[in-house]
């Protein structure tokens, strides 16, 4: 919260349950019904900007396994984007027994 307040943060984006960050509004819903093996954000500089801009791919998708990366950036007053983060996640599809 401290590095919030020094970078005047509008805000905090933090992972649930697999619900409730840009990650999972990018990448979380592109394989089904799945559970998150390893999610890693990389927060490269502070997220300034009129509006963000996320990008999420599908780097491979497998029976077992789902590899996705995402990229978001702030958007300047002019349009130029500026890389602010970075995320990849690996997804394991659960079959729905009900």
């Amino acid at each position: 919260l401290a590095h919030a307040r020094a970078v005047h943060a509008d805000a905090i984006v933090m992972g649930t349950h697999g619900r409730g960050s840009f990650f999972d509004a990018v990448i979380g819903s592109v394989a089904g019904r799945v559970l998150a093996s390893h999610f890693s954000v990389d927060c490269i500089a502070p997220a300034l900007g009129r509006a963000f801009v996320a990008r999420g791919r599908v780097v491979k998708a497998g029976r077992k396994q789902v590899f996705t990366a995402a990229e978001l950036f702030g958007e300047a007053e002019d349009g130029t984007l500026k890389l602010v983060a970075t995320g990849s996640t690996i997804l394991v599809p659960v079959e729905d027994k009900g």
